[in-house]
């Protein structure tokens, strides 16, 4: 699977719209039939970050970045963003999220 974090520093008025900014792009991924997880959080640090976390099975990864709602949704974003966002961008081992080994709840 591909697995990828983005972080996006924000312009300061449109940190609290994010959501709604970024919400046809998430709601389309989410739909495509490659997709293994797409989910935002903001930053605890950065009042202004945001922070995707998404993973595509190995077939899915090139039709994301090549429909037309990646490119629509980057567009949306270009506008309230202060930079190029960051990004870690990795294809590993996996299916999805497993248990972390070193803290197991009962």
């Amino acid at each position: 699977m591909y697995f990828i974090v983005v972080k996006y520093q924000v312009k300061p008025e449109s940190v609290e719209n994010w959501p709604e900014i970024v919400r046809e792009f998430t709601e389309a991924t989410r739909a495509e039939p490659g997709n293994i997880f797409f989910e935002w959080s903001k930053s605890l640090e950065a009042e202004d970050e945001y922070v995707l976390v998404e993973a595509f099975t190995d077939e899915g990864a090139e039709p994301h970045v090549t429909s037309d709602h990646f490119a629509k949704g980057l567009e949306a974003m270009r506008p309230h963003l202060v930079h190029t966002p960051k990004i870690v961008s990795r294809q590993v081992d996996g299916e999805g999220w497993d248990a972390m080994g070193e803290l197991q709840i009962d």
